[in-house]
């Protein structure tokens, strides 16, 4: 943020008899110390915030949230947790609901399907890219455990998208009728 702009409170004015040396130099001096101020103010809460918590503070948010960090978790990822784990906590228990935690943290777009005719009723059926299953297994396995459905059994089913081409080439022919009478 520059030094001009400040989103709670507004710069000093002065009036045009007022805005000569010393009067102009006292007015930035006092611009700078509520701007000082006002990062005072605001550190507290920069803590609380998922996004620029320093680590040990991350983990203290992920454990009042119920948060672990699985091995290899990369930063981005735990943050993400740390911060949508009320918003996911909420959504959990829906299909629509399962769909967003999984937008939100990155897996993408899946498939979800219930009470297969041809399987048990308690199997769901997440239909999932390969390339989504194989970067994240350990994230979609804890999500499953964290909110999926109690007493359901969870399927992957890997869909590969295949690209299909159809070929339109010019198709001409020349004819010709004749009609004899006799």
């Amino acid at each position: 943020m520059s030094s001009n702009e400040s989103p709670i409170r507004p710069r000093l004015a002065l009036t045009f008899w007022q805005a000569l040396g010393g009067m102009q130099a006292l007015r930035r001096a006092a611009d700078r110390w509520w701007d000082l101020v006002q990062t005072w103010l605001e550190w507290p809460m920069q803590q609380l915030d998922a996004d620029t918590a320093p680590l040990a503070i991350l983990n203290l948010l992920a454990w009042e949230r119920d948060i672990t960090r699985f091995t290899g978790e990369p930063d981005w990822l735990y943050r993400k947790r740390v911060k949508y784990a009320y918003l996911n906590s909420a959504d959990a228990g829906s299909v629509a609901g399962f769909k967003r935690i999984l937008q939100r943290l990155g897996v993408g777009y899946v498939e979800i399907e219930e009470r297969r005719l041809d399987r048990d009723w308690d199997i769901i059926v997440l239909r999932l890219t390969d390339s989504q299953l194989g970067e994240n297994p350990e994230l979609l396995d804890i999500i499953r455990q964290m909110y999926g459905r109690t007493c359901r059994r969870y399927e992957f089913e890997v869909v590969t998208p295949v690209s299909v081409g159809a070929a339109a080439p010019e198709f001409s022919n020349v004819w010709d009728y004749a009609r004899a009478e006799l």
